[in-house]
């Protein structure tokens, strides 16, 4: 059994997709229809930059979903391989589950690409730059990390962001909780705490107005049905029910990132193999989570040649 995944921010940089651009009149159709749909030229930017301009959140968003689903129409048009007939689940860091939601039907592109960057422009609305920060903690698992958020808070928010592997943590909040929470990472055993370059803190209660703007949009633009279940960010759970879908997405903009908890979910119904398209990120993680499983990052025209050959 295999899962599509799909990265999160962070997997963005200059250059993206252009060598799928150059290769395949499915990934320019891909790339173009988002242009249109933003009314911007974001694949300039994903090609050619500036750095700066690309990992502005509302850039960042889009251009991620772009870049996967443009891997996801070169896999389905030039190769043939449907993924809907050789995936039997998809899921999605963050951003990543509205880049599932499109490639199983229940968004599409040009709805996906506008409610990205909407997503993106509330997040970094929601605080005031520099009041809120992220770190990562390298060598945590989710106890210590919880132990380490709980001292650092002191009144203030220090939430557990992002679940990703059993040896790394995403903690965001206020940034003096952050701060305390990295001065603090030995006396809680913790190898490493790493401040992140990121615009806003993402995924803790701070981004509440961010959820508002999320709910009201959904409600205009909701998911339909789509041709395979879906596992959500903040349940770590399948989903099949478009309402439910809607509900936790607005739930994801505050909530936990539950990755290495859905990797171990989707391992328990039988899935063997995790098929990353559009980055190479998620891949190592669930490697990290299973050493069992099997984890392919598709990212070129060979890497894409070589998974039709094979499935």
């Amino acid at each position: 059994m295999r899962a599509f995944i799909f990265p999160g921010q962070g997997s963005q940089k200059v250059g993206m997709g252009a060598e799928l651009a150059d290769a395949s009149t499915a990934a320019r159709a891909v790339f173009e229809e988002v242009d249109d749909a933003l009314s911007q030229t974001l694949s300039s930017i994903m090609r050619d930059g500036p750095e700066a301009d690309l990992t502005l959140t509302e850039n960042a968003q889009p251009a991620i979903m772009a870049n996967a689903i443009a891997t996801l129409r070169v896999l389905e048009q030039d190769f043939g391989v449907s993924l809907t007939d050789k995936g039997d689940c998809v899921a999605g860091h963050s951003l990543g589950e509205y880049t599932a939601l499109c490639a199983v039907g229940a968004f599409s592109l040009a709805d996906t690409a506008r409610l990205l960057k909407l997503r993106g422009q509330a997040m970094q609305a929601a605080v005031p730059v520099g009041e809120g920060a992220m770190a990562a903690l390298l060598g945590a698992d989710i106890e210590k990390a919880t132990a380490l958020a709980a001292a650092a808070a002191e009144g203030e928010v220090c939430d557990i962001a992002n679940d990703n592997d059993p040896t790394q943590v995403v903690i965001s909040g206020h940034k003096g909780a952050i701060e305390r929470a990295v001065a603090l990472v030995k006396e809680h055993g913790i190898k490493r705490g790493i401040p992140l370059p990121v615009s806003a803190p993402f995924h803790c209660s701070l981004m509440q107005p961010a959820a508002d703007a999320m709910a009201e949009a959904l409600e205009e633009t909701a998911p339909g049905s789509f041709t395979l279940p879906v596992y959500a960010n903040v349940t770590a759970a399948q989903v099949t029910d478009p309402g439910e879908e809607r509900d936790l997405l607005v739930q994801q903009v505050t909530g936990r990132v539950r990755w290495r908890e859905s990797v171990q979910a989707m391992r328990a119904s039988g899935i063997e193999q995790f098929v990353e398209l559009g980055g190479k990120v998620l891949g190592p993680m669930v490697g990290r989570i299973d050493k069992e499983a099997q984890a392919i990052s598709l990212l070129t025209m060979d890497d894409i040649e070589a998974l039709a050959k094979r499935v």
